[in-house]
Order: structure tokens, then sequence, then C-alpha cells
């Protein structure tokens, strides 16, 4: 029985001489594998629809490993993303998220949007691509259920909190007793938890309006990566080395940000 889905390439790999395999986040079927067969192929119609980043309306069938590809039109191939460094190491990391974090075929609707919101945004991202980073990793752990707690401390409940930390293991802001004890958090001041507070809320088409100093984004970005890799239980992320790289090379590949100290 052939299936109708949208889906969003997140990685392929070389099949043999000509097909491919592709690691597709999908609208209604959560996360598969895809059989592209003959996608490598000069004259291949599904040669743009197989590429990372390409947004398609698939027609596909299940076999019993894979997948397989029938026919694929392009909604967005998000192109441009493709013409900017900086749109590249970003859409990576966020393509890796979504890869990493979500299970073969659950419901993912809510992860599909934010990443196809996402990429739409990075297309015509021309700075503050870490506080658009930052931003989507907030949103994006929130809807796997990990929600940052800011209300209250996390460990005890107490709201008055006057130095606090962010734990990494209780997923929120714990008061300065609490931090005696938990071992795994990270220092936090106050402009580090109104930043993350308003770039939870802020939509992401709408960050340009939040100024933040270069050495709060770093801080909070370390947080964000740290805080998701606990949650979703692994060691690191591929694409985030190439950005280290960047900056040992001299590279910059944060963008311009009008809130740089």
């Amino acid at each position: 029985m052939n299936i109708r889905d949208e889906g969003i390439v997140l990685k392929e790999m070389r099949y043999k001489e000509t097909s491919k395999i592709l690691t597709i986040l999908t609208k209604k079927h959560g996360k598969i594998h895809g059989m592209a067969r003959g996608a490598y192929k000069p004259k291949s119609q599904l040669m743009v629809n197989t590429q990372p980043f390409s947004y398609n309306n698939y027609i596909f069938f299940k076999g019993r490993n894979f997948y397989y590809i029938n026919q694929a039109d392009t909604i967005d191939s998000f192109y441009s993303i493709r013409e900017n460094i900086n749109r590249i190491i970003y859409g990576s990391y966020l393509l890796e998220l979504a890869d990493i974090s979500v299970l073969e075929e659950e419901d993912t609707e809510k992860l599909f949007l934010l990443l196809k919101k996402g990429l739409e945004v990075l297309s015509n991202l021309n700075e503050n691509f870490l506080a658009f980073t930052i931003a989507y990793e907030l949103k994006f752990i929130s809807f796997l259920g990990y929600k940052p707690l800011f209300d209250r401390c996390a460990v005890c409940g107490t709201r008055d909190i006057r130095h606090f930390k962010f734990s990494i293991e209780y997923g929120g802001i714990i008061c300065d007793r609490c931090s005696i004890t938990e071992s795994n958090s990270e220092y936090m001041d106050l402009d580090m938890y109104k930043c993350m507070k308003e770039l939870l809320y802020t939509p992401l088409d709408r960050i340009n309006i939040i100024s933040i100093s270069s050495k709060t984004m770093f801080k909070l970005h370390d947080i964000m990566v740290k805080y998701i890799l606990h949650k979703i239980d692994r060691k690191k992320f591929n694409s985030l080395d190439t950005m280290k790289y960047m900056i040992r090379e001299g590279g910059e590949p944060y963008g311009d940000n009008p809130g740089d100290d």
C-alpha cells in the first residue's frame, strides 16, 4: 500500500552504485529510513529530493527493512542554506538534533514542524546564528518533554531564589542551598536566566529583537548542549566539531550579533 507523507531529509548514505539510504523526518510517520533506488543516476528524478535539508512530498511503501520511495515532489529544497557556511553549520546541527534524538516511527509531528520552521528561518538568516540556535535548542528539548523549569527550584521547589545554578540533572534552576549537593549543575547569573527564558518563549523568526552579549550566548549554548546530551543519553554532536574547528582556524561560525561585547 502506498503511503503519502511530507518529509525532511536528515541524512543520506550511498547504497551500492546508484541508490541511497535516507534518514527522513516525516510529519505523520516519525523518523524513517527510506530507500531511494537509482537516486545517483544522472537523470534520476530523485536526485534533488534526496539531499539533506530537502523538504518533499513523498509517496512510498513499507518493506521489510526500509520504506521504498516511489515518488518525491519538492516543497522546498532550502537551497539558500547551502550557499552560506554559517547556515550549513547550524543547519547540519538542526538535522543531527532530530536524527539522534528521535526514535524510529514515534509521533514527532511537533518536532517536524519545529524543524521545518527552523530551516525556513535559517534560510534567510545572516546574523544572530547562535541566538537562533539557543532558541531552537530550548524549544526542541521542551518538545521532547524536558522543558526547563524557571519559576522555582527544580530540586526543593522553593520560589525564594536569589542565587542559583542550572541543574543538568533536574533540568532547571536550583537554589544555592540545593546547588551545594547537586554536582551536575552549571553557573548561571541573572542575565543568563533572563535571556534563556526570553529565548524559550520568543518565536524563531523574531530572535533578532533580542540583544544578547557573545559571552552570555556562549555560556547558554554550552549549558543547552550539555542538557540535551544528558537527556538523550549521548556523548557529543558531531556537527559541533565543525563549528569548533572553524573557531580554531579563525572563522566566524557565529555570525554578527548586535549585542556583542
